[in-house]
């Protein structure tokens, strides 16, 4: 029986929000029920992270899809801890001062990764405005690590904006080469001050710009949630600076409001003009769309990717 996965009420971790007015609750749509986790699968994967001694954002960010995910043991690591240093209205992670960075971490990804039999890993972090390099060298250690025990598995990363760094940290990780370069936007320019405080839309936008810029051949891609109160023309301007700075990838997905402190939901976006929403973005030059209710940056990415790079090499064959 299918239910709902429902993280409102959850552990109180947010004494940086415990301030705010409880906002409103909407009642979820039929389209937004899945399954309860608890398959075999399920269990191994969790295992594997368990030994490994790993954080998921799939756990921290309570993900409706990690039913879904980790019964095809598909996890996506969040590196350098579980303790971020933003505070954005929309998010589940926990925020405060985070501990020292664990150095052996990278490694046992690594191991994770190779005993998973990933053939595509996603890795992602919380922010560390507390590292001068925004924790760059660890991403960079990080695919390194994959590398070394899992040669063959193509490595997406999505990483925080490393503001107010020099620009040689993310230079570094550009450098390490992943095979996709992922950064969200999160949301319109319109909303961020409200939703993303600690972070600027044109920043962003100029990070992934920047990825293209020093490395033409590595795929850059980017998401953004619906549901905030933002309007289709401004989805639309998104789609637009996201071209301009040449991103291939876009996600498109429902916003989940975690708990009653977060921003609230302003609408659930029928899953007809998530597909409308996929059109235009494919008709706007994107080589990847992925835009439904339950989509999250790294839901199917291994599968997107692998697509792609078939039909890459189906065209080459065929000239």
């Amino acid at each position: 029986m299918a239910v709902v996965i429902d993280t409102v009420g959850a552990r109180p971790r947010h004494p940086e929000k415990q301030a705010n007015p409880d906002t409103p609750l909407l009642k979820k749509p039929e389209w937004l029920r899945v399954r309860a986790p608890g398959s075999p699968g399920y269990m191994q994967t969790r295992e594997i992270v368990k030994t490994n001694r790993l954080v998921t954002v799939c756990e921290e960010a309570g993900c409706p899809n990690i039913g879904e995910c980790w019964d095809k043991s598909h996890a996506t690591f969040m590196i350098m801890g579980e303790t971020c240093t933003r505070a954005c209205a929309f998010c589940n992670v926990a925020t405060g001062k985070p501990l020292p960075l664990d150095l052996d971490e990278p490694g046992r990804v690594g191991e994770a990764t190779a005993k998973m039999g990933l053939k595509h890993v996603v890795i992602t972090s919380v922010d560390r405005d507390d590292l001068a390099d925004g924790g760059a060298r660890h991403f960079v250690e990080t695919i390194r690590a994959i590398r070394a025990a899992s040669p063959t598995t193509t490595i997406e990363i999505l990483t925080p904006d490393f503001a107010r760094k020099p620009v040689a940290a993310l230079e570094s990780v550009i450098d390490a080469r992943p095979d996709v370069f992922n950064h969200n936007l999160e949301t319109v320019p319109r909303l961020y001050l409200g939703i993303r405080p600690g972070a600027r839309y044109y920043h962003s936008l100029r990070l992934l710009e920047r990825v293209k810029e020093r490395d033409p051949t590595q795929f850059t891609k980017s998401g953004i949630m619906v549901g905030l109160g933002e309007t289709k023309e401004e989805v639309m301007q998104v789609m637009d600076d996201m071209r301009s700075a040449g991103i291939d990838f876009i996600t498109i997905g429902q916003y989940l409001q975690p708990t009653r402190k977060h921003a609230p939901v302003d609408r659930f976006v029928h899953p007809d003009e998530f597909r409308a929403l996929e059109e235009i973005a494919r008709a706007k030059g994107f080589l990847m769309v992925s835009a439904s209710p339950l989509t999250r940056s790294s839901h199917h990415a291994g599968e997107d990717f692998a697509r792609l790079q078939a039909a890459r090499r189906a065209k080459e064959a065929a000239a």
